[in-house]
């Protein structure tokens, strides 16, 4: 907690000192590092590993872009988007939790295409392939207009992603949470003790959609834009690698694989059309040097540095 104050201030920080396309790229990763948090809940503390955690991000995208359009502010639009995902993740969250391992997977997979599907198709009201744009971040109550301009976006996200962060850590630690990671780590002994295991990555499915759905729809604000792509099957591939790369099942490592995804994608992009083959490359190094991403790596860095000022200690302790 205290050494998020830190980092939290010079981000706060950033617009004064930053041009404003790293601003603009700042934001970007911060709405990517939501969105590979939010999965996390899901595949690092549930085990429950989803291909379409897309469909509740593209939808909220496109009910922002409805919002905006019928001169709804940023927040309004974004709340009125968290609510709406909610209800929609229960109902696919049922019935995708019947299954389990690899038909979990495929059936999350079917309805991220579902969606789709059906936003390309739907062209008098999701503009088809063209998508959705021509609207604007619109001004809030009493004309208040702190969240219009890029740097204002910005520290909205900001809030937002941080406020989540803090709100999903605190998920992750209560009793909720807990009995989630003791179903995901063994099943039967959790049911013995009084769990209801389905209703419990139920929570898990719709707590996860929830915050992805609020990522899109800060997408959505923050680009202008929204297009079926938003909801096509590499984006899932993407924020999966993000994930791993990072560090699963602890939050903070897969916002920085998300922010590290975000980096090299442009980075390589503006040196090279094969991006997606560099990034192959250092998905499977850190696969392999470290499983348990780049997180573990500084996690087990500190318990090494730890242990051996525990023994410098116990050996002073001894010596006369």
């Amino acid at each position: 907690m205290k050494a998020s104050i830190p980092v939290l201030g010079l981000l706060a920080a950033a617009p004064f000192v930053l041009p404003g396309f790293q601003v603009s790229l700042l934001t970007e990763i911060l709405i990517f590092a939501l969105f590979a948090m939010s999965l996390d809940i899901q595949m690092g503390y549930a085990r429950m590993f989803s291909f379409g955690h897309v469909l509740t991000y593209g939808v909220g995208a496109y009910i922002t872009a409805f919002a905006l359009m019928n001169g709804w502010s940023v927040p309004a639009a974004i709340l009125v988007s968290f609510v709406l995902v909610t209800l929609l993740a229960v109902p696919i969250g049922w019935l995708c939790t019947r299954a389990s391992g690899v038909a979990f997977a495929m059936l999350t997979l079917a309805f991220a295409q579902l969606g789709y599907a059906i936003v390309f198709k739907w062209n008098s009201v999701t503009g088809g392939s063209d998508g959705l744009t021509g609207f604007v971040r619109n001004a809030g109550p009493f004309g208040f207009e702190g969240f219009v301009s890029r740097e204002g976006f910005y520290w909205l996200t900001l809030i937002v992603v941080a406020g989540l962060f803090f709100v999903a850590k605190g998920f992750v630690r209560s009793a909720l949470g807990t009995a989630i990671v003791a179903v995901r780590e063994n099943e039967r002994r959790a049911s013995a003790v009084g769990y209801e295991p389905r209703t419990l990555r139920v929570v898990a499915f719709v707590a996860s959609n929830s915050l992805a759905g609020v990522a899109g729809s800060l997408h959505a604000g923050f680009l202008l834009f929204v297009s079926p792509e938003i909801l096509h099957w590499m984006l899932s591939g993407h924020v999966i690698m993000a994930v791993i790369l990072g560090g699963a099942g602890t939050l903070i490592g897969p916002m920085a694989g998300a922010a590290l995804f975000v980096l090299a994608h442009h980075q390589l992009s503006a040196v090279t059309d094969s991006w997606p083959l560099v990034m192959g490359v250092l998905f499977i190094t850190v696969v392999i040097a470290a499983p348990k991403g780049l997180w573990g790596i500084k996690t087990s860095l500190q318990s090494v540095f730890s242990s051996r000022k525990e023994k410098r200690m116990e050996a002073d302790n001894v010596t006369p």
